[in-house]
């Protein structure tokens, strides 16, 4: 079993740079960085390697000395619990004059001051630096002047964090050291349908911040848990609305990491919510999830909530076929995020569908039964219409593609083209996914 890395956790007060620092730390563009104060609000991690070691990099929201509501209420117990549960804390300060709100979290980081190391940022050129070493006066013995955007001393601060974790190695863990890859699900849909709960529901703790105001949720929340013995990685996302209802950078930043978590995930699980229906979005962000190859779960949430009818469930599905058009292979299940109902299925369908995703045939096998196949229902024989369909094998697998090799392959097409794409889903067990298949001539024919 793979023992999590130690959490290396990045806090401060807001726009001090802590999500810049924590994209070039983990060398990715997981947070999103905006000039406006309070961007980030759920912990944002990333298992990543600094220098040999392999550490859980956690990005903060900031801390703030006057909250507003819920949300940033929720946002600093978040803050809080990750500084009280890290290995590292690199308290992240800016060059400049210093604030009280910096001097208030000093102050609640006393207690831990043995696993922080500071680094104050935005000291690019050596801008600022005599006014940085005033913090050596709240009792720091090291101070890294760094610039998150630059790169200025960032592998001085990276060798910092190394040296640090020295004897916490045996809880590491490289990545790549050959663990099973776990099955990745991104969970999407409209704001407030209850992605976030779902995901803290799959997690077994508030990893993501709940909220009934819409679009409480920005960046992609990563968390990983095991069931039924097979390990999961959950992406949480920002709701995706309409590209017009869009306005503020934010947001777009946000909708652009959800879609671009669909293309990360192998199932994406399109989260509708049951009582308010579905619109021609829904429908959209599963098309984007298809064309990508990746499994669908259609999962109504809070059907707790419907009224107890005699074949509602059975009629909602209908309408929701003929809603999503040609995705009918894709899983509709009810459920109950908020009360866990319906989680054990949802799960087990996961597993089957990842299955699906990742099966290989083998080409004899394709093609006996792709013999079988023609002569049960052979191609047309028309002058215009005739064709036959020499072999075919499986190119790839999650996502599953099929290249089938024909005399006149342009001449396959509608109602054979089905017939083929029915019997792959009816007899080589892909009942479940979305299915590439790729006409191709063969050489005769691209001779002629």
């Amino acid at each position: 079993m793979m023992i999590s890395p130690p959490a290396v956790v990045l806090a401060g007060r807001p726009n001090v740079g802590k999500s810049t620092l924590f994209n070039r730390l983990s060398h990715s563009r997981r947070s999103i960085t905006d000039p406006e104060p309070g961007v980030t609000r759920d912990c944002i991690e990333k298992v990543t390697t600094i220098g040999k070691t392999a550490v859980r990099l956690t990005d903060t929201g900031g801390f703030k000395l006057s909250r507003d509501g819920e949300i940033e209420d929720a946002v600093f117990t978040k803050t809080l619990n990750a500084v009280k549960n890290a290995a590292l804390i690199v308290l992240v300060l800016e060059a400049g004059e210093i604030t009280g709100e910096d001097e208030e979290f000093i102050g609640l980081l006393r207690k831990y001051r043995d696993r922080i190391i500071v680094a104050v940022n935005k000291t690019e050129g050596g801008r600022r630096e005599l006014e940085a070493w005033n913090y050596l006066s709240y009792g720091f013995e090291t101070v890294f002047f760094i610039s998150a955007e630059h790169g200025d001393n960032i592998a001085l601060l990276a060798g910092e964090i190394e040296k640090k974790l020295t004897g916490k190695a045996e809880c590491a863990v490289n990545p790549d050291s050959g663990e099973e890859t776990p099955v990745r699900i991104a969970i999407v849909g409209k704001p407030n349908t209850g992605k976030s709960t779902l995901s803290n529901r799959l997690l077994g703790k508030d990893a993501s911040i709940v909220s009934s105001v819409a679009g409480t949720t920005r960046d992609v929340v990563e968390g990983a848990f095991v069931f039924h013995g097979r390990s999961f990685l959950s992406l949480d996302t920002a709701g995706i609305r309409r590209k017009t209802k869009v306005h503020e950078n934010i947001e777009y930043y946000s909708v652009n990491r959800a879609v671009k978590a669909i293309g990360e995930a192998d199932i994406v699980i399109l989260l509708l919510d049951a009582v308010e229906g579905f619109t021609d979005q829904d429908k959209k962000i599963a098309a984007l999830a298809c064309e990508k190859g990746r499994g669908v779960i259609i999962a109504l949430n809070k059907w707790d909530l419907m009224p107890d009818v005699k074949n509602l469930f059975n009629a909602v599905t209908d309408r929701i076929r003929f809603l999503f058009g040609q995705m009918n292979y894709a899983p509709v299940l009810p459920l109950s995020a908020k009360d866990g109902e319906g989680l054990d299925t949802l799960l087990k369908t996961a597993l089957k569908m990842y299955g699906q995703l990742t099966r290989k045939i083998e080409t004899s096998t394709l093609n006996e039964a792709l013999a079988r196949w023609q002569e049960q229902y052979p191609p047309p024989s028309g002058p215009q219409t005739r064709f036959s369909i020499k072999y075919g094998i499986q190119a790839e697998i999650n996502p599953v593609e099929f290249h089938f090799f024909a005399t006149r392959p342009r001449a396959v097409r509608g109602n054979y083209a089905a017939y083929i794409e029915h019997k792959i889903r009816e007899t080589l067990g892909f009942s479940m996914i979305p299915l590439r298949i790729v006409w191709k001539g063969t050489r005769s024919a691209r001779r002629r």
